[in-house]
């Protein structure tokens, strides 16, 4: 059985958004972490470190890290537009998210792991080159692909993406790269708006009607991780949201633990058969119980 390493930081639960009663909130971290450091499944747990700038800004656009910065409130909340906000700690806790990935990612190219989740928050995959939106600050997993292939000799990245919503600044990160290919399901249309049609070759949209359930998420993505497995990927890192779940308030697909359970075991298969590690990251997920067992499920199915 693989060895699964965690990584986190105890930064992620001081981020705080500006509405009251924001989903995005501490309680994501605290609840799963705690469901995770009580099953048998964790072999190795790391503490964070702050990515790079420079790092960052392999995704990012120059001066965008230096930019956030001076939008620091010294106190309370700044919104930065109309979910996403910026606490005292917020970059910090930020930087350490997207240094947890990277650093997971350098593992795994070194051949040190086969098995990692990044449990961390705020969660990054609406975060585009030079703008946050959607929860999202710096874009952790468009980082890491990009600094796996520029800086660690990594030749073919895939990157999966099933949150609920599609993730538009991954997306934005890597179209056109020629050793990146992106797959994301979503529903659509739903925020934010993107993801059909495609932006390039490279990327692979697979839009899901409201109200689509197991099934149908299933059917779009076996085909997708069959040719996955043909183009033998390297590296698979996953932008793994749970917001597609039955009871998540924020979008309205009918998932079950069950098929995430499927998802990490069929991801598993490509990256054992590919020879790659798998690692992922935490993007959505706002109904707490229905979080920590579908991230229990999709764990456990790679081991």
């Amino acid at each position: 059985m693989p060895a699964l390493h965690v990584w986190s930081y105890p930064l992620s639960e001081v981020h705080r958004n500006c509405t009251p009663g924001h989903p995005e909130s501490p309680a994501r971290w605290t609840r799963l972490e705690k469901k995770l450091r009580a099953a048998d499944l964790v072999t190795v747990w790391h503490r964070s470190a702050p990515a790079a700038v420079a790092v960052v800004e392999r995704a990012h656009a120059p001066g965008y890290v230096a930019a956030l910065r001076r939008h620091l409130p010294p106190s309370g909340c700044r919104p930065l537009d109309e979910d996403t906000g910026l606490s005292p700690q917020s970059l910090d806790a930020a930087l350490h998210a997207c240094g947890g990935v990277v650093e997971a990612v350098e593992q795994a190219a070194s051949g040190r792991l086969q098995r990692a989740f990044c449990l961390h928050r705020p969660p990054g995959h609406h975060a585009e080159p030079a703008r946050p939106m959607g929860f999202c600050l710096i874009n952790h997993v468009a980082v890491a692909a990009l600094h796996a292939v520029e800086a660690l000799g990594v030749e073919r990245v895939a990157i999966v993406d099933f949150d609920v919503h599609h993730g538009n600044g991954t997306e934005v990160m890597v179209a056109g790269h020629a050793g990146i290919r992106f797959w994301s399901s979503f529903q659509h249309p739903f925020y934010p708006y993107s993801g059909v049609p495609p932006l390039a070759e490279n990327c692979v949209g697979l839009p899901l009607a409201a109200g689509s359930d197991g099934e149908a998420f299933r059917s779009v993505w076996a085909p997708v991780l069959a040719d996955m497995m043909r183009w033998s990927p390297q590296l698979i890192l996953v932008s793994a949201g749970f917001d597609a779940h039955v009871r998540d308030p924020l979008g309205s697909l009918a998932l079950t633990q069950e098929d995430f359970a499927w998802m990490g075991m069929q991801l598993a298969e490509v990256a054992d058969r590919a020879g790659a590690p798998l690692v992922s990251a935490l993007e959505g997920g706002y109904d707490l119980d229905a979080l920590c067992e579908s991230v229990e499920a999709y764990l456990r199915a790679q081991l």
